[in-house]
């Protein structure tokens, strides 16, 4: 990640679980080799039970944050209820698409809870969505955070073991990816709400798991 229109490195991760959604990321940016920031923000809450994690330029995202927040709340206001997931990803993936000519240079994950249970959705560059059933990971260090998930991701995963699941995931990006590294930054999302973990017991966990 860089302060200017493009980056490269960055590992975020979505997790399905049966009572959830989590989301996780590490906080460097990038700019080249150059390590220009150790305290990133990759993850952001859009509504009480939505997050939203972000890969590609910084100035395109952090505009689209702010822009889908604010749709997010007019249509509370209006309408007296939340958007679920879908219909968020759904509104931020024709804004994507409106803009394809001269597109944002984003990555992006929708997460959370609402009406229809735990939800996550993948978002390109264009407007490309696709709702992802199990899990993903986006940017650099995504293949290597993928071989940990898909070796031990189950259907049945609860929020808590998928923390731990992000946490084994991002510590393999963060070792073997050199744009990866840094602090861990995990969401869990439930019909109980929107909480991040706090960096001891993310400490507290990867001693656990002897990471």
């Amino acid at each position: 990640m860089t302060n200017v229109d493009h980056y490269k490195g960055t590992t975020t991760i979505g997790i399905v679980c049966n009572d959830g959604v989590v989301l996780a990321s590490e906080s460097r940016v990038t700019m080249g080799n150059f390590i220009s920031s150790k305290e990133g923000k990759k993850i952001y809450q859009i509504d009480n039970l939505v997050g939203m994690t972000i890969a590609g330029g910084v100035g395109d995202a952090q505009s689209l944050v702010r822009t889908i927040t604010v749709e997010a709340k007019l249509y509370k206001m209006r309408q007296g209820k939340p958007m679920t997931v879908g219909a968020i990803a759904t509104l931020l993936s024709n804004i994507l698409n409106s803009n394809r000519y001269y597109p944002y240079f984003v990555q992006l994950m929708i997460g959370g809870f609402d009406k229809n249970a735990s939800s996550l959705y993948s978002l390109d560059a264009v407007g490309g969505q696709i709702e992802e059933r199990l899990a993903t990971a986006q940017g650099s260090g995504s293949p290597i955070a993928f071989g940990v998930i898909e070796d031990r991701y189950s259907e049945k995963i609860s929020v808590e073991e998928g923390v731990d699941l992000a946490i084994r995931a991002l510590s393999s990006a963060m070792k073997r990816d050199s744009a990866s590294g840094n602090d861990m930054r995990i969401v869990q999302i439930t019909a109980k709400g929107y909480v991040e973990v706090n960096k001891d017991e993310i400490d507290k966990r990867k001693a656990a798991l002897a990471l």
